[in-house]
């Protein structure tokens, strides 16, 4: 034990001041947290007396799943703070999404909106990330803000990725029990040496590693195979990558806003083809007035869609 005291102490000694120690959040943990104020749950909770509420309770609100922060959270540093004590409290790990960048959802337009401004969205994660201290969280950074560049100016662009090193760096240097994930879109939308490029330029070394497949419907199999090429081809290291099975039991049929026929997938675990799987998505929640949602803003809960993707229709 004193040899690794000892040990310890010469590598921090010799280590950049601003490299944080790295966590290893699964150890310090005992399983995933299930968020019992979820969408799901609180649906189930309040409607009781529906045929459909016993189903979607064992298949869905039972599991474990992300919370998403954005706007609608209030004070975020509050908010941020509840959900993880409350996952310390019970000795599991958290999954959060933090979604607030502004310009958000460019070319989809369904989830739209965001920070009001650049500065704004520096308070705002700098605040999510005071939230977290030092308790044991994963974070998924931004979901589609890598991926969806292709209706935004260069301008634009450059300014977004301003907002997300900014955000790595608060989330490196502020939640030092946080394995935090910048987005990567899915295996389909940009190739994987273009994403491995956008990751890095956006301050992917900073952080734990990235996330594939939110809110989308691709197998397991061959977003694995995306992640391993991403991570293949970014310069000079590598990096673990985690993917979003919330949705993705019978892949995808190429549509992506409230699809009929998909199913949920595998639960949260470690491994799996990738460091991690997860339920980033919230099994339920429309993606927008769309396909098989039409009529249901993006993010709210359907008992009717939760159903479907338990039942795979």
């Amino acid at each position: 034990m004193r040899r690794i005291v000892l040990a310890l102490a010469a590598a921090l000694a010799l280590a950049p001041t601003h490299v944080a120690l790295a966590a290893d959040p699964i150890g310090m943990t005992s399983g995933f947290y299930v968020d019992p104020y979820s969408n799901p749950a609180n649906w189930v909770r309040n409607n009781g007396s529906d045929g459909r509420a016993q189903r979607i309770q064992a298949a869905i609100a039972s599991k474990p799943m992300a919370r998403w922060f954005g706007s609608w959270s209030g004070d975020i540093t509050s908010a941020v703070s509840s959900f993880v004590g409350a996952a310390d409290a019970a000795d599991k790990l958290p999954v959060l999404v933090a979604y607030n960048i502004p310009g958000r959802d460019a070319c989809g337009g369904h989830s739209g909106g965001g920070a009001g401004s650049p500065e704004a969205y520096r308070t705002w994660i700098s605040g999510f990330a005071a939230g977290l201290g030092n308790r044991p969280a994963i974070v998924i950074l931004e979901p589609d803000s890598l991926a969806d560049f292709n209706c935004m100016s260069s301008s634009a662009i450059a300014t977004r990725n301003g907002m997300i090193r900014y955000a790595t760096e608060q989330l490196r240097d502020r939640a030092t029990n946080t394995w935090a994930y910048l987005d990567s879109g899915n295996a389909r939308w940009v190739p994987a040496n273009t994403m491995a490029g956008r990751l890095d330029s956006a301050g992917l070394r900073n952080i734990h590693g990235f996330a594939i497949n939110v809110s989308n419907y691709y197998t397991t199999s061959e977003t694995a195979a995306y992640g391993n090429s991403v991570r293949s081809s970014l310069p000079g290291y590598q990096k673990p990558f985690i993917i979003d099975t919330s949705r993705n039991g019978n892949g995808s049929n190429g549509e992506w806003c409230n699809p009929a026929g998909r199913r949920i997938g595998s639960t949260a675990q470690t491994g799996g083809g990738a460091e991690m799987l997860v339920w980033a998505k919230i099994p339920g929640d429309s993606d927008g007035s769309c396909g098989i949602g039409a009529g249901i803003p993006a993010g709210q809960f359907s008992p009717d869609l939760a159903i479907r993707l338990i039942d795979g229709r």
